[in-house]
Order: C-alpha cells, then sequence, then structure tokens
C-alpha cells in the first residue's frame, strides 16, 4: 500500500425513509483486513420513534447489538460496500490524494475505509460514512460546469492532478460505481448521474448507451430516463438518479442494495453470479414477485437483444425500505464492442450457460415463472420494438450513418444472440 492505513473506523450515517437529515447508525471498524459492522445504542433505541431504526439490509446486517458476523467469503458488508466507490471513483480519490503520482497506481493501494471516508456525500443509496459520530458534515461538490467535468474527466484518465476546486467538483462523483467517468450534477431542481467518454472508446460509447436506454423504455421497460448533452465538443450521458425525490423539506434518499449483495457475493466471486439465484430471491423476498420476474426477464432478453454483455450483479439493484425489497428502474444497459459474434452475459443464465442467445434465455423461462409461449411472446415483442423503433431513436440521438451501421447488426440483433 502506499501507505499504512489511515483510518482505523467510521461510523454510518443513514437517511431514514422519507427524512431530509441523516442519523448515525453504527460503526464500521478495520480489523485484521475485514470492516466490521455494529448497531449504535442510540440507533437501535429508535424502536418508539416517529421515524424508527430499520435495519441496513436484512438478513446480512440484522438490527441487533454486536458486533455483527461477516457472509462467508466477504471482508465486508456486502450493503456497505455497496456504498464504497467503484473503478472510476477510486482513480478520482488516487489522484486528488497522489497528484503527480497517481498515474499507472493501482487501485489496490487505498483501503476501504480511505474509499468510504474521502468519497462524495451524495452517493448512491441512502448511506455515509463519516469519521464523527456526533456530527455530520457532507462531502459537497464545488460547482462546475459540465464542460470543467468533462475535461477534469480527462485529466485523472491522463493521472493528471487538478485544481482543488475542478478536484472537489469531481469527487462528488466518485461514490457512484461503476468504471466509466462520470460526475453528479444537479440542473432543472433534478438530479442527474452525468457519464462522459473514454480516451479508450473505439466507438461512440455515450451515444449507444443512450440509444439502448431509450429503446428499452419504448420497449416497456422501467428503465431511468436519460438525456444527451453535449460539452468540451464531447457528448455526456445525462441519467436521471432514481435514488432521489424531492421534498417540501429537501432532498430524501432510497436505501438500495445491488444483485452481488442480494446472492452474498462479492467482486471475486461475482462470476458465481446468476439469474436463476436472484429470481429464487425475488420470488421469497420482493414484493410483487411475479411482476418482479417478468420485468428481469425483460430485462435480461433485452440485454442480449442490444449486445450488453456488462449485466454484472451490481448493474441490477433493489430498493429496501426496512421490510421489503423492490427491483429499482433499469441502468447501465450499454452494448459492448465485439470482434466476432459469440458473446456472453456477465451473469449464468440457466444452469452454468450464460452464451449471449435467445435459446439461453428460453430454457431458463420457468425460473422466471412464464411459461415457454409466455417467454417466446416476450421475445418477439422486445426483438419488434427495437426494430420499430430503431430509426427514429438513432436519429434522436444524432448518430451516424457509420455508427449507426457498426451497431445494427454488431450489438443490436446481432445473429448469433438471435438465432
Amino acid at each position: 500500500m502506499i501507505s499504512s492505513t489511515r483510518y482505523k473506523e467510521a461510523f454510518v450515517w443513514i437517511w431514514l425513509p422519507g427524512e431530509t437529515e441523516p442519523v448515525v447508525a453504527g460503526r464500521l471498524e478495520a480489523d485484521n483486513g475485514q470492516l466490521l459492522f455494529n448497531y449504535g445504542r442510540s440507533y437501535l433505541e429508535r424502536v418508539n420513534d416517529a421515524r424508527p431504526a430499520i435495519p441496513i439490509h436484512d438478513p446480512e446486517l440484522p438490527l441487533r447489538a454486536g458486533e455483527l458476523p461477516l457472509l462467508n467469503g466477504l471482508r465486508m458488508p456486502g450493503c456497505i460496500r455497496d456504498a464504497s466507490p467503484d473503478a472510476w471513483g477510486r482513480r478520482v480519490i488516487i489522484n486528488k490524494k497522489l497528484g503527480p503520482k497517481a498515474g499507472g497506481t493501482d487501485t489496490d493501494e487505498l483501503d476501504e475505509l480511505t474509499y468510504l471516508l474521502e468519497s462524495g456525500s451524495d452517493r448512491i443509496g441512502a448511506l455515509d460514512f463519516q469519521q464523527s459520530p456526533t456530527e455530520y458534515v457532507p462531502r459537497s461538490a464545488t460547482n462546475a460546469t459540465l464542460q470543467e467535468l468533462v475535461q477534469s474527466a480527462d485529466r485523472v484518465e491522463q493521472g493528471i492532478p487538478l485544481t482543488p476546486e475542478l478536484d472537489q467538483a469531481l469527487l462528488q462523483g466518485s461514490s457512484i460505481g461503476g468504471a466509466r467517468p462520470k460526475a453528479l450534477i444537479e440542473d432543472r431542481g433534478v438530479k442527474f448521474v452525468a457519464k462522459f467518454s473514454s480516451s479508450s472508446d473505439v466507438y461512440n460509447v455515450i451515444k449507444a448507451e443512450f440509444i439502448a436506454m431509450r429503446l428499452a423504455a419504448l420497449a416497456g421497460l422501467d428503465v431511468a430516463p436519460v438525456e444527451l448533452a453535449s460539452a468540451a465538443g464531447k457528448d455526456v450521458l445525462l441519467v436521471r438518479r432514481f435514488d432521489r425525490n424531492y421534498s417540501e423539506k429537501g432532498w430524501t434518499r432510497k436505501l438500495m442494495v445491488s444483485a452481488l449483495t442480494l446472492l452474498g457475493l462479492d467482486e471475486m466471486m461475482a462470476r458465481y453470479a446468476s439469474y436463476e439465484v436472484l429470481a429464487e430471491i425475488i420470488r421469497h423476498r420482493f414484493s410483487d414477485p411475479k411482476q418482479t420476474l417478468r420485468e428481469l426477464f425483460k430485462r435480461l432478453v433485452f440485454n442480449v437483444l442490444c449486445g450488453n454483455t456488462d449485466d454484472h450483479a451490481r448493474n441490477h439493484a433493489a430498493f429496501w425500505d426496512g421490510k421489503e425489497l423492490s427491483l429499482t428502474p433499469a441502468y447501465d444497459i450499454c452494448p459492448q464492442g465485439r470482434t466476432g459474434n459469440e458473446a456472453s452475459q456477465a451473469m449464468l443464465i440457466s444452469g452454468n450457460d450464460n452464451s449471449s442467445r435467445l435459446v439461453t434465455c428460453l430454457e431458463s423461462a420457468h425460473n422466471f415463472l412464464l411459461s415457454r409461449a409466455d417467454a417466446r411472446a416476450l421475445m418477439d415483442e422486445l426483438q419488434a420494438a427495437i426494430e420499430e423503433h430503431w430509426n427514429a431513436v438513432c436519429d434522436e440521438a444524432q448518430l451516424g450513418e457509420v455508427d449507426k451501421r457498426l451497431l445494427r447488426g454488431r450489438q443490436f440483433l446481432n445473429p448469433y444472440s438471435i438465432s
């Protein structure tokens, strides 16, 4: 590591459902490479409050006193890891801490508590992390234009230090997941995740994701609304946040857990993530399981049809209200580059088969409580929707003919996938 662990503990703050201010929930402590959690007494004593305490996630962190054991194979609670930065956010923090020495530094060089305590406070979900159990001080963003954020993202990719003002502005988006450059912005009273192009892109990834998300919505999926913008001569995708609601008293936050957490896995075990097992969890723990399974099946099929093979278990998530789970809108539906026809989804679909083919989805239809006839009908509907709206959505994105030909038949409606 760059240096010995700077932090030994962190206090977890939570926004209870409907609240605009957080309360301290408990304490994380570093212990021999693990992060262990226990609830605070004041939080556990909220049983008779108007807004009583809820588990951060049950059954992983049940609402009881004492140090809570980790699930087998995990080094920290999955529901806490969901609120920690992923690859891009870690790169931003390394850039901030190391300056000129940041280029080429591996993200494993900093410890998990550093990433939790030095990433932005407006993170996905309803948790934040502080050094104090009594005083909440948000790590807020400096207002910056989209153009400044795009230029800052470019500098981070190159390992070039930022000015303190832009450092802080970009840091606000460090707490959201994913590997691609992004930031958080608020515009017209709406909160967005702004996603930028990367220097490693070999095609217009921003427009491809916009097209996929728009087509998914037009095909009847529950999808986060998206917009296209432009800054510094580059395309920017604006994804409306679904974990925030504005009330008269301010912004409320929704607790979220990833499918990876629901499956009891971490990144090292992600290859074992399975749509079959996730479907079983939905049957037992989600509100409206039949409709939820139908929606998840449609998302799986659409991912196959649009060439999104990055459907890993952090790219599926659920809202958690303390009692029940419900599927969040779909997000990060982005066609991936492929050199040949054959491709594989990031999660297993049917048994050990994760091949990106409609026939593989059909084999797993019963796991989603669908008959083969119903599954075929949904596949046909989704394929027809893509074909019907393709030209209009490409025109909406102002996609050039070269990119249009690149996407159609290679990512979207690839012959291997639909055969």
